[in-house]
């Protein structure tokens, strides 16, 4: 893995790394079930199998954006969920209501991401929604980003490597590159075209994609159609997701590279962080050889970059989940009734630890999520005053979320006032990215926004010392996490949460808690304890697992009348009696004679 040849522990899921790509349509539900084998709890944010997640070695040699209409219950994220335990198992069920496109799933607690566990996830189009180009011949998903065997209390610094499909480079430097490493082959035909749904799963780094000689059609980014551009390169950030169309078109005079090299560095330095797969002709006549392709030469041009993320464009004619036009919704016109600068600093130390901030507070997750807090009327879980703008003063760790208009339209602007890139996600939307520019963002700002065919999408960059302005509509009830995608900025505080509620007494906005809702901490749930008696006087009790049906419920409170009212039936005989209580913990005890 990476840059040396070895052992390795990953977090598989189904024995796979990376995991399985999961092949949905348009609107279907889907009913996936966690069985967490690692040995800490986990938590997946988007996935249709059963998924089995385990810590396995890898030798070497050898649904980020899925919406959950209606049901943040199924985001997979601390303010909505507890997380899945060791050795216990999960089932999300959910619909890919009204989306088509390329995503991805990952673990979404701590650092699991960096150790894998993550796959893809495409939603196709229903059969009657034209798609905007011929069917191609194949279709091919690459993960690629930076990997680094983390050192806990140490700044990340330079990856060790950068990962393709899970495995190290293609040795086209015998200096950089050691002997024996696995790397990625991807086989194909010529003259067929192929579509590369390539998403970036990596810690920190932006990566510039290129496939030597062939140029990349985009034709859609996070669930939208794109105006269709040639690219011989696009940097793709941490978190982002791209589909181009490749013809093969060349000669086959040998194979191909595939290069993914780190953005925004001191290239002399990061050489050997760039990952190096095969493009192989089936009539190839030999091995690649030589140096790889360029990346871009923009060094003295910080432009560059940003002026090819505002080229990609939001496809107005093409349908996609629906018959309509994407265009057909003029976000453009829409009255804004909400704005937040989100504006983030370089990490500061707070309460001796060092932390990210967003408007000068830290996010810390309460150990109740905030979704069960408002289930279940909890007091004091988090505050609903998340400020607007940047607070003035010495920055502080807090619980405070973002207060939403339902159906409202809201304006946030992502300053980023740090050194390095920032990618920033919105779980439960599709926003329009309207602007991006350098500097600090001011009222005037909005004049250079893109109000007609902004690309609708989950995940934006933000360009160290820049601002970048998305537009999204608060349809959406529940509780939605914006953060860092960057997994240290994320991992040290630098989110927040949004909390949309409908003022109508409804259950048509949003779906109820679900029957095998996990708990934790004080959120109050369903358990049982149950009660063994035999000769000896022998008694045990336990917390049951939470989520039993509704007739066994019934049956054990009729069992637990009919001891009290001393009807004798258990006398000197076994019996087992179970009380269903609200307990904010597990119980377990023996007494014996």
């Amino acid at each position: 893995m990476a840059l040396c040849a070895g052992w390795w522990q990953v977090i598989g899921i189904n024995g796979q790394f990376p995991g399985p790509v999961v092949n949905v349509t348009t609107n279907w539900n889907v009913v996936v079930n966690v069985l967490n084998d690692l040995d800490e709890p986990l938590l997946i944010t988007w996935y249709s199998f059963v998924f089995y997640l385990h810590r396995c070695r890898v030798v070497r040699p050898g649904m980020n954006g899925i919406q959950q209409r209606k049901n943040s219950w199924q985001d997979g994220v601390l303010g909505t969920n507890c997380p899945i335990p060791s050795g216990w198992n999960w089932t999300y069920q959910f619909q890919v209501k009204d989306q088509i496109g390329s995503f991805f799933y990952f673990p979404s607690t701590g650092f699991q991401r960096a150790a894998g566990g993550y796959g893809g996830v495409i939603v196709n189009n229903r059969d009657v929604i034209a798609v905007p180009f011929d069917k191609p011949h194949g279709d091919i998903t690459l993960f690629v980003g930076d990997w680094k065997a983390l050192d806990d209390g140490k700044d990340l610094g330079m990856p060790d490597g950068v990962l393709m499909n899970g495995k190290g480079p293609y040795r086209y430097n015998k200096t950089l590159v050691p002997d024996g490493i696995d790397y990625e082959t991807i086989h194909v035909h010529p003259g067929k075209t192929y579509r590369f749904r390539v998403h970036n799963v990596g810690i920190s780094t932006s990566l510039n994609f290129r496939i030597q000689n062939h140029n990349m059609l985009l034709v859609e980014t996070e669930g939208s159609y794109t105006v269709q551009q040639n690219y011989t390169n696009l940097d793709i950030h941490v978190g982002q997701s791209y589909s181009f169309l490749v013809t093969m078109d060349q000669n086959a005079s040998s194979d191909y590279y595939i290069v993914a090299s780190a953005r925004f560095v001191n290239e002399s330095r990061w050489s050997r962080v760039t990952g190096v797969a095969i493009l192989h002709y089936s009539n190839s006549k030999g091995k690649a050889s030589g140096p790889l392709p360029d990346p871009p030469n923009d060094f003295y041009d910080k432009s560059f970059s940003m002026n090819q993320a505002r080229s990609i464009r939001w496809n107005l004619s093409a349908g996609a989940a629906r018959p309509n036009p994407q265009g057909s919704f003029r976000y453009g016109s829409i009255n804004v009734s909400q704005v937040y600068v989100l504006k983030n600093k370089p990490p500061a130390v707070i309460d001796g630890k060092r932390r990210a901030t967003l408007n000068g507070i830290s996010y810390s997750p309460p150990e109740t999520p905030p979704r069960l807090a408002d289930e279940y009327k909890l007091k004091g879980v988090y505050t609903l005053d998340f400020p607007s703008r940047p607070l003035k003063g010495a920055p502080k760790i807090g619980r405070s979320l973002i207060d939403g208009t339902y159906r409202g339209f809201m304006e946030i602007i992502f300053q980023n006032n740090d050194t390095k890139m920032q990618t920033y996600h919105m779980d439960g939307y599709a926003f329009f990215v309207v602007g991006m520019d350098y500097g600090e963002w001011t009222e005037e700002s909005r004049g250079t926004y893109n109000k007609g065919d902004g690309v609708a999408r989950c995940s934006t960059q933000v360009f160290p010392g820049a601002w970048t302005a998305i537009l999204v509509s608060l349809d959406n009830v529940g509780i939605w996490n914006v953060r860092a995608q960057n997994l240290d900025s994320w991992y040290l505080g630098q989110e927040v949460y949004v909390r949309v509620v409908n003022p109508e007494n409804t259950n048509k906005t949003e779906l109820p808690i679900p029957d095998n809702a996990l708990y934790c901490d004080s959120s109050p749930q369903d358990g049982f304890i149950c009660f063994g008696y035999v000769s000896n006087l022998r008694v045990t009790a336990a917390d049951a697992s939470p989520g039993w049906n509704r007739l066994m419920q019934t049956l054990l409170w009729v069992d637990f009348m009919l001891f009290f009212l001393g009807l004798g039936f258990w006398e000197d005989k076994p019996f087992v009696l179970c009380v269903r209580t609200h307990a904010p913990s597990a119980i377990a005890f023996s007494i014996a004679s």
